[in-house]
């Protein structure tokens, strides 16, 4: 939990004191390579911060093909937010890249806390703001910057995930195709 509080410290100044205090509504939670900790359909009842691991979160587009719009890291959170905040069936899925342990709260639990105490309902906001960013980010990127940026920038900001995600995967991710990805890379080698 060492890496969690550290997490919410960042946010918010958190006592050690607060945080063992608070600590009784999180759960650990492990899951292995390719299951599911939100599916398409589902309500999704949990967010977690990610202690190891990596997922991914897809949808399914008009011709039934999986598109990756988010890697989810470790020391970040993840959820179906949609989901989460409406207690409505989920329209993505966030499946495990490899084995992957998580921290959750239940959304009655986030909400007990939120009634509870200001502080969680300071770092619920702050924890809504950044995500929000990080959505506009990657809508910006995936408009403005060229199949070659995109990669180049993905090979610096999260290095882990490109050795680690599949390549049709990171294509998606990116909004390219394949082959497209495949000449970046060998472009990239020649250098």
């Amino acid at each position: 939990m060492e890496s969690f509080r550290l997490f919410l410290k960042s946010i918010v100044p958190l006592s050690d004191q607060e945080f063992e205090n608070y600590s009784p509504y999180f759960k650990t939670r492990t899951l292995s390579r390719n299951s599911y900790f939100a599916e398409i359909g589902k309500t999704s009842h949990e967010a977690a911060f990610i202690k190891k691991g990596l997922l991914r979160t897809y949808y399914v587009n008009e011709k039934s093909e999986e598109v990756t719009s988010c890697f989810c890291t470790e020391n970040n959170l993840t959820a179906s937010y949609k989901s989460f905040i409406s207690q409505q069936p989920s329209e993505l899925c966030i499946q495990a890249v490899e084995d992957t342990e998580l921290i959750t709260i239940s959304y009655n639990d986030l909400h007990i806390l939120y009634q509870k105490s200001p502080l969680w309902q300071n770092i619920g906001r702050t924890i809504a703001e950044r995500q929000y960013m990080v959505m506009e980010q990657y809508a910006s990127v995936l408009c403005n910057e060229s199949a070659k940026e995109k990669y180049m920038r993905m090979l610096k900001e999260q290095s882990a995930v490109v050795n680690k995600a599949s390549v049709n995967d990171i294509a998606s991710y990116l909004g390219i195709t394949r082959r497209t990805l495949s000449r970046i890379r060998n472009e990239i080698a020649q250098k």
